[in-house]
């Protein structure tokens, strides 16, 4: 039985190990907020946002178990992966029965997976070094429970987003694992992930990353599928990508989960025309996006008016 996600009733902990003590200055904190009073470009205003947006309903949309509740009520259950297991304990795992192929994350971070398929490059192995915060990809035989387990129980002991002063939200939420299903097409290949920059219930920009486990690709498109002069750190695809068939279904969905708040980036799935959430992201980057040509930079910005104080 998958037990209901719970909400953390306890504040950050800001005296944890590996956050330094300018994340935890009230002085640098009052340095940031001047410094971000008027922001333009797109980075400004995540820093804007990140400093100043609060509200509970950003850490249920950062929390990856709490958010399913939150994505179900809003588009409905049909966009969400199955789930095999979600637990407190990283040991609670040597109880699951998992399927040849699937996907363990923490709920409480971002850009860390063990991916487990028998499509694995034959000489990948999990990461030795504990606490290890990357994706690996690896064959079912290379992923026995004790590995994971350990590896599990390095996510749980990290505080992710460099602590108050920055990506705050995860200091506020439990530090869970999350099991799921892996997404793969027909084809057996991982789909792209699409993600979709909703302002003010509106998508303007449609970001495209491929090939996560090998060479990596990323393009820039508006809402019509005009693909966009701009590198946002890997290579763009060769041809670029075609605009996938569900695109309406996929703007619809994004614009639906972006409806109550300034900015999102909602991130989907087409899997042979099934769409499948991903994740919100309401702090990309931690304000650190790469934009080259550096215009870009204000144009993302363009869309979006930071409200003066958030509700």
């Amino acid at each position: 039985m998958i037990p209901v996600p719970r909400r953390s009733s306890g504040r950050p902990s800001d005296g944890e190990t590996g956050v330094r003590w300018r994340e935890r200055s009230r002085l640098v904190r009052a340095a940031r907020l001047w410094r971000t009073r008027n922001p333009r470009t797109f980075r400004e205003k995540v820093r804007f946002k990140m400093l100043r947006d609060h509200r509970e309903l950003v850490v249920t949309w950062a929390d990856k178990a709490a958010v399913r509740g939150h994505v179900a009520a809003v588009v409905g259950e049909r966009y969400l992966p199955h789930v095999y297991a979600i637990v407190d304990d990283p040991a609670a795992l040597y109880d699951v029965v998992l399927p040849e192929a699937y996907v363990v994350k923490p709920t409480h971070g971002s850009g860390t997976a063990i991916v487990v398929s028998d499509r694995a490059p034959a000489d990948a192995r999990l990461p030795t070094e504990p606490g290890s915060w990357v994706y690996r990809h690896v064959r079912p035989e290379f992923a026995p429970p004790d590995e994971v387990v350990r590896i599990a129980r390095g996510w749980t002991a990290q505080l992710y987003g460099r602590g108050p002063n920055h990506e705050w939200v995860y200091g506020r939420m439990p530090r869970r694992i999350l099991v799921e299903e892996l997404l793969v097409g027909v084809d057996g290949a991982l789909p792209r992930d699409y993600k979709f920059f909703v302002f003010h219930g509106r998508c303007a920009f449609v970001q495209v990353d491929d090939g996560r486990f090998g060479r990596r690709t990323r393009d820039f498109f508006r809402p019509d599928w005009q693909h966009l002069p701009l590198r946002g750190g890997p290579a763009w695809a060769e041809p670029a990508p075609a605009k996938p068939a569900c695109l309406t279904e996929m703007i619809e969905v994004a614009e639906r989960l972006g409806a109550d708040t300034d900015f999102v980036r909602v991130d989907l799935y087409d899997v042979d025309g099934r769409v499948v959430f991903g994740e919100l992201t309401s702090f990309p980057a931690g304000g650190d996006s790469p934009f080259d040509p550096s215009s870009f930079d204000e144009e993302f910005g363009r869309p979006w008016t930071v409200p003066r104080r958030y509700r």
